[in-house]
């Protein structure tokens, strides 16, 4: 059975699904190279094209809204028969949570488990007239595809005599409708639009909140500060509100007391006052989820989490809810924001039709696009002429690393999700105190901004407090740097002493026999690992686009490992 996924929000993306395996998967970006594309025509033409005279049995969509509030989305399912050729188009328009959650859990390796969805902007409830929006939701996920509510949060986008009335009826229905699911509407926030809060007060995008997080290491930890959320765990209104955004236009929440400090880039002398209040942030959100989770578990007695929504990135509040419940067994999908919503909808309509009960955790992120062309004589004539090429084994590579040369990684298909695990990686050899400045020099990125590391799976422990667990294989998790780690490698030690850390197993080949090479040469498998792409742009997806990089940057060679051979500025 195949089955045709659309996400048509932010970071939009298009999976081929046939019996339960991703065949073709393409995020729109990599093709446009829009950032966060949301509109996917360009991906659904490249799928069409892929699946050829194959039969599709139906098409999911994934679109928080409906039609009459995302009037373009018509046009999606109207393309959708035609190009699939297939009148099975069903639209999920009040499912975004649960596309969420159905990747969560199918990609998981679980047979029964909690998912938590931590989202900013979900999809409306149906009956509010596009009032109520999904912002926390937590399901009892079970084979072969029974995922029960037992907590949903909205955020009310909307209040008054008429908005409130229309609120009141919707909840005394849902609950009565579904007497073991606590459905509350109490805020015009949730956790994550509390985050972006802090995302805004620096002059970023609200979906940029992975930089928040970076700047929330440098905040003061002893500074009191007001309680953003209420003793039952909801936003304080009165402590918010809305803005125009004023370097994008986006509809953001601030702190209210701080609409007229929005500042871009807090330099390094100006920081203080922008990172503690990244800081609280981080703590005060972070402390709310673990709320949830520990909730959930009392309530069901599961210990099977999975973490999903756009929060689920949060890799430093992964880290904590491990610390804090060692006794849980946690996966945080690597695809948790919108980018992932097309593969969690043609799985959850595909155990639909098919009852498929067939467990398949999943086995990487290495599946966007097409195997890419690495032919140097293909190189565009017009990056041509500016670089050589030669012939380079893994050791050579590896020598080049530990002399501390710039090497960026371009091999096989991309990843789908937002890190860079080892087919289009920038790398480096942190040892240097002024590691991260040297590869900050390539990207152009904030300096505020960590850099995570990629170790050999069976060394991580020489490195990391890996608490409970022994792998990382998605980079979703932040670690505490053991001491001899700050001295050995300054380049992935952020302020706060930690890490985002990847680690790394023979399934990941040539990330792996690169890693061993380097360790025979310094001693240590491990390296700093960053995306191919420059600041503000998706990562590279042909090699064109690779040596473009090479050419416009401080980057010094680029590692085609199916072909072994690497490229340097001529």
């Amino acid at each position: 059975m195949r089955v045709v996924g659309i996400s048509t929000a932010h970071d939009a993306s298009v999976v081929v699904y046939c019996d339960g395996e991703v065949e073709f998967f393409s995020k729109e970006e990599r093709l446009t190279r829009i950032k966060r594309d949301k509109v996917p025509f360009a991906s659904m033409l490249e799928a069409a094209k892929f699946i050829g005279d194959n039969s599709v049995d139906a098409v999911a969509i994934s679109s928080p809204r409906d039609v009459a509030l995302d009037p373009y989305v018509t046009s999606i399912i109207d393309a959708s028969r035609k190009m699939f050729k297939t009148n099975n188009v069903q639209h999920l328009a009040s499912t975004h949570h649960l596309c969420h959650a159905s990747l969560a859990f199918y990609n998981s390796g679980f047979d029964k488990s909690l998912v938590i969805v931590i989202d900013r902007n979900g999809s409306y409830h149906p009956d509010s007239r596009g009032i109520m929006f999904e912002s926390e939701t937590v399901f009892v996920a079970e084979y072969p595809n029974t995922f029960t509510e037992i907590r949903k949060n909205y955020w009310a986008a909307n209040r008054g005599e008429h908005a409130d009335t229309i609120i009141t009826e919707i909840l005394l229905a849902e609950n009565k409708a579904k007497p073991n699911c606590v459905t509350t509407c109490n805020s015009s926030y949730g956790v994550t639009k509390v985050y972006e809060t802090a995302t805004v007060l620096i002059g970023e995008n609200i979906l940029e909140n992975g930089k928040t997080m970076g700047l929330a290491a440098y905040g003061d930890k002893n500074k009191d500060f007001t309680e953003f959320f209420l003793p039952n765990g909801f936003p304080d209104d009165s402590l918010f509100s809305h803005i125009k955004h004023p370097f994008d236009g986006w509809l953001a929440s601030i702190y209210k007391d701080y609409s007229d400090k929005i500042k871009r880039h807090p330099t390094p002398e100006e920081h203080e006052f922008y990172a503690d209040y990244a800081y609280q942030v981080q703590k005060q959100t972070q402390e709310q989820v673990l709320e949830i989770i520990k909730w959930a578990v009392e309530k069901t007695g599961i210990r099977n989490v999975c973490i999903s929504g756009g929060y689920g990135l949060n890799v430093v509040a992964n880290g904590y809810y491990i610390s804090q419940l060692p006794n849980i067994n946690f996966f945080f999908e690597p695809l948790a924001d919108d980018t992932g919503n097309s593969i969690g909808a043609a799985m959850l309509l595909y155990r639909q039709l098919s009852s498929d009960a067939k467990i398949k955790p999943i086995k990487s992120t290495f599946f966007n696009g097409h195997e890419p062309d690495i032919n140097p004589k293909n190189v565009s004539e017009a990056f041509s002429k500016f670089v050589d090429y030669k012939k380079a084994k893994a050791k050579d590579v590896a020598r080049l690393l530990a002399d501390n040369k710039k090497v960026a990684i371009f091999d096989g298909k991309s990843e789908g999700g937002p890190r860079a695990l080892g087919n289009r990686s920038i790398l480096f050899y942190p040892n240097l105190n002024d590691s991260k400045d040297i590869v900050n020099r390539i990207k152009n990125r904030e300096w505020y901004r960590p850099f995570a590391a990629c170790v050999l799976k069976e060394d991580a422990n020489r490195y990391f407090d890996m608490m409970t667990i022994n792998e990382s294989p998605y980079m979703t998790i932040s670690f505490d740097c053991l001491p001899s780690t700050k001295d050995l490698f300054p380049g992935i030690v952020h302020v706060d002493g930690s890490c985002r850390v990847q680690t790394v197993d023979k399934d990941n080949h040539n990330l792996y026999e690169l890693l061993w090479e380097v360790k025979k040469i310094t001693g240590h498998g491990l390296l700093l690992n960053t995306s191919f792409n420059l600041a503000g742009s998706p990562l590279v997806e042909t090699l064109n686009e690779a040596v473009d990089v090479l050419l416009k940057s401080e980057l010094e060679y680029i590692w085609t490992p199916k072909n072994k051979i690497v490229f340097n500025k001529r």
